[in-house]
């Protein structure tokens, strides 16, 4: 696998684990680690919720694709993929395109909830999503919306719910 010039993609909502358990498992791959939330911040020089407030939704989704772009075309590495994502046809052509392997890291609702409220920079750095408040009822309305998007792209669907980041790369490479 460590000579497989290919792009793995980490795919689900916020709170799932894309981020750490992408670095874990590019470490494991002997490849790149891509956060393309970590990218937009660094295009924008500010975060994702400032970026919604000053200049919106639709600028943040283009700074998105623009990243995605750049991270498509790079060759062995995993790439965390914020959870809207796959909304746009655009971004999901170019992911197929360079037949990025997508993993989605599913999570109950009630998990993801706890997560989100457990980490203090969510709320800082992260705006709802909708104008549900970003509680359960949001997280339930948004995967609703989302999943049957990401499960069309997906090569592989893992519960991380109950899993540690470890146990969740050991599934990953399993799934590879």
């Amino acid at each position: 696998m460590t000579n497989d010039p290919s792009l793995t993609g980490l795919i689900g909502y916020r709170g799932s684990g894309k981020t750490t358990v992408g670095k874990l498992l590019a470490d494991e791959l002997h490849c790149r680690s891509v956060d393309i939330d970590q990218c937009i911040v660094s295009a924008a020089g500010k975060s994702i919720r400032e970026i919604f407030e000053e200049a919106g939704e639709p600028a943040f989704r283009d700074l998105e694709t623009k990243c995605i772009g750049e991270a498509m075309r790079l060759q062995n590495a995993v790439v965390s993929f914020g959870g809207g994502a796959l909304d746009r046809e655009e971004n999901r052509k170019m992911m197929t395109a360079a037949d990025c392997r997508l993993i989605y890291l599913r999570c109950e609702p009630a998990e993801l909830l706890r997560r989100i409220r457990s980490d203090p920079q969510t709320a800082v750095n992260r705006p709802n999503l909708t104008a549900l408040g970003g509680g359960i009822d949001e997280i339930q309305a948004v995967l609703a919306r989302r999943e049957p998007v990401w499960r069309g792209m997906i090569v592989a669907e893992i519960d991380v719910t109950a899993l540690s980041p470890v146990d969740v790369v050991k599934r990953c490479l399993e799934s590879l």
